[in-house]
This record gives C-alpha cells, structure tokens and sequence, in this order.
C-alpha cells in the first residue's frame, strides 16, 4: 500500500522520451511500476474516494480541460502566454496516459507506462490533470481535490479504477520532472529603449511582462530554426503605410473602423481566450473519442507553447515599438509620411511585450494549424462567446478565423500589419515542425 492506495508492483517495460530530446528519438528502459517509479519520480498515489451511483464522465478529457481553465486563469489569472505552458503541461500528461491505455496507438509525448485496455482512462485522465495542475497550483490544493473526487466517485473501485490512477500519476511525474527548472517565470525583461523605432514599456501600466517566455526551455523543437524578417525601415514607405493604417482604423475613436470590426477587436483581444472553447466545441461536435480529444488539445497546446517561445524570442530580437509609443512619437521617425498625434490611444490596452512579431497572431495561427492538421481540412464551422464583447461569432472555416485575428490586432490598435502577418507564418511554421516529429501514429 502506498498512500492508502494499491501498488501494482511487476517488473515492465516503460517507454520514456529523454528529457531535453527535442527530435523524440526513443530508447526503453526496465522499470517497477508502482513503489519504485513512484518514489523515483517523488511521488505519492492518493487513495480513490469512494464509490458513487453517479456515472462516470462521457469525456473526462473535456472536464478536465475545463477544469485546468479554472485554475489557469479563472482562479489564478495567468496571462495567455504563460498559460501556454501550464494548458501544454495538463494536455501532454493526459494525452499520455490516455494514449497508454488505449495500447499506444501513437507516439506517447514522454512516457508510456504499462496498461490495459480495460484501466479506466476517466481515473487516468483525472489523475494526470489533477497531479499536473497541483503542481503548479498548490494553493488551489483543496479545489482542485474536489474535482478529482468527483471524477473518481463516477469510475466503479476495484482493479481498473486503480490501474488507471497509476497510469495518470506516472504521466503527471513524468511532465512535472520534465518541466522542472525551465526557465518558467524567470527573473528576465525587456531591453527598453529611447531611440526611435526602440521598445519602450507601454500604457497604462508600463510594466516588465512575460519576457522569461523567450528563454523558456522548448516542449518539442528548436526555436532557433524558426525566425521572421524584422520591422520595415523607419524611414520607408512600407512602415509609413503601416503606422498610419493603424493610426486611423485602430484609435479608440476611430470613424473608420465599423462596428462589427469594433466587435471583432474586443472579441478576439479577450483573456478568456475564445480559442479555449473553440477547441473543446470541435472535438465535442464531432464526438471525438477520450484518446483523440487528448490528442487533439495536446498537438494544438504543445504546439502552441513552442510557437510563443519563438515568437518571443522574435521579439526580443527585434526589439520593436508598439504603435500606443510609435504615433505620438512620430515626429522623431525621420519619415516625412508620418505625422505624430500625441493624444493617439489605441482601442485596446496594448500587451507589455515588443511589437514584432504579433504574439496573439503567432498563438492563434498554431492552434487553427494544429486543427487543420487533426482534422485534415479547413472547412470545419464553428463559434464561440466572448464575455468582453457580449457577443458570440462565426466561422465556417480555420482560415477565416485566422484571417479575421490578423485583421483584429489591427482594428484594435495594437500591431502593425507586417507584425501580424509575419506572426501568423511563425506560428503555421512552428506548429508543422512539432507535429512532424510529435503526436504521430507509432511506426
């Protein structure tokens, strides 16, 4: 018994992928399940409550994911971007463990521990999401075990119920021994600077944000190999067309701008990310099964992860100013096509990051490829809710919704066109590259 818990202790084969291989090359090592890889992993199995007349989840994949929502932003309020690494975290350790108990028909991310058909994934995916989110929420400990024992009342005890918690806790291990020390919430900034074209922090709040995310230790590929071309010539025309597009169509008293674009702006610039929920309603419309739902959300969150490193990284190098500091300024530009309006405030509060590349056209393109590539066409139809804009939109198309983000960041005021554009690519390009070496079916 460890923990109160059963320990299923037999001599295994467990496949694991060595930490830091970003190409996913395998090798196999022999371990004891149970006792052993637990306290290697540090790790303690919690005891199942007990059993309820309540049916188990149809989709514990999906309840779960609603589950880390809360704790990642509803309760802990992380941003976007570092959500990405912790959604990237909890959709990797279930989509291994309930890879596993499907009999690995894929390639697992980290690690396959031994399973059967029969262990209960609903016990496995609660498991691994539970361990996951614990570690990097412990003070959200006590609501985050009610919500574990709710999904374990609905899995009848016995053998399955507990193989499957196994299952769960060695996925969750191994993501957290993984993600140890990564560079996560490091004590980095941004280079600021005063020259013309130089980043600056921006209003309202003038804060140093997210620049650890640059140096954060990749989920699955190099950053380095992917990279944008930098911001136009101050003194060309191209960034003269640029800034003043922004200028007119993106001021928060912009008479251009219509107000469905006004719509689309605060819809798309919600912290509650609309992409969240787009990502559930497709596996839920098209009744996808527990594995292919933890496939679906961990290509489309790990890829996501790695493309925001590259794109801050982008932006470190390129070191840009956001339009909120380059209008009011653009007297000093050296371009005679620009003409500074210091009362110019943009329609939407502008992120404490360099402008170049757009890192919401970068996270929302990664996410509308990792779905193209899932589903295999772009014409799937979808909508979602943002409570921001009150208003709910429509797609009949992948494409359309990325066309339409690009178009956004700029009714919002907050990107330059070539930002967003090259955004977009760098999120498309860093997405195929992890899913050409992740998430595959096993050869």
């Amino acid at each position: 018994m460890i923990g109160g818990a059963r320990c299923y202790e037999s001599t295994v084969n467990i496949w694991i992928k060595p930490t830091g291989d970003f190409m996913a090359h395998r090798v196999r090592f022999r371990s004891l399940l149970g006792a052993a890889v637990v306290t290697a992993l540090g790790l303690t199995i919690l005891a199942p409550p007990a059993a309820s007349a309540r049916p188990a989840s149809p989709n514990a994949v999906l309840a779960w994911n609603v589950h880390a929502q809360t704790a990642i932003f509803e309760v802990a309020r992380q941003s976007p971007t570092a959500g990405a690494r912790s959604f990237a975290m909890v959709q990797g350790a279930v989509y291994d463990a309930a890879n596993a108990i499907a009999g690995v028909p894929y390639e697992p991310y980290l690690v396959a521990p031994p399973a059967r058909r029969g262990d209960s994934t609903p016990a496995a995916v609660a498991a691994a999401a539970y361990r996951v989110l614990l570690s990097l929420f412990p003070a959200q400990a006590e609501a985050l075990r009610v919500r574990y024992d709710e999904t374990l009342a609905g899995v009848p005890d016995g053998a399955a119920e507990q193989r499957g918690v196994g299952v769960g806790e060695v996925t969750a291990a191994a993501m957290i021994a993984e993600r140890q020390n990564d560079g996560a919430f490091a004590a980095a900034t941004w280079p600021v600077g005063t020259a013309p074209g130089q980043y600056r922090l921006t209003p309202p709040g003038f804060v140093q944000a997210g620049a650890w995310f640059a140096a954060l230790k990749p989920f699955a590929i190099d950053p380095a190999d992917h990279r944008v071309s930098g911001p136009p010539a101050l003194t060309s025309a191209a960034y003269a067309r640029q800034l003043n597009e922004v200028k007119a169509i993106g001021s928060a008293t912009s008479t251009l701008r219509t107000q469905d674009q006004t719509e689309a702006a605060t819809w798309w610039d919600d912290y509650r990310q609309v992409e969240w929920s787009i990502k559930r309603d497709l596996a839920a419309d098209h009744r996808l099964s527990s594995l292919e739902t933890a496939r679906l959300l961990a290509m489309a969150d790990v890829a996501t992860a790695d493309a925001m490193i590259s794109c801050y990284a982008q932006k470190r190098q390129w070191s840009f100013w956001r339009p909120v500091d380059a209008i009011p300024l653009a007297g000093t530009d050296g371009n005679p096509a620009t003409v500074a309006d210091p009362a110019w405030a943009p329609l939407r509060v502008t992120a404490p990051s360099p402008e170049w590349p757009s890192g919401h056209a970068c996270y929302t393109s990664a996410i509308m490829t990792a779905l193209r590539k899932f589903f295999g066409r772009d014409n799937l139809s979808f909508s979602a809710y943002s409570a921001d804009s009150g208003t709910t939109r429509h797609f009949d198309s992948l494409s359309s919704a990325r066309n339409e983000l690009m178009e956004a960041r700029i009714w919002a005021g907050v990107h330059y066109r070539g930002a967003v554009v090259q955004g977009d690519r760098l999120g498309a390009a860093v997405t195929r590259d992890v899913l050409a070496h992740e998430f595959g079916r096993r050869r």
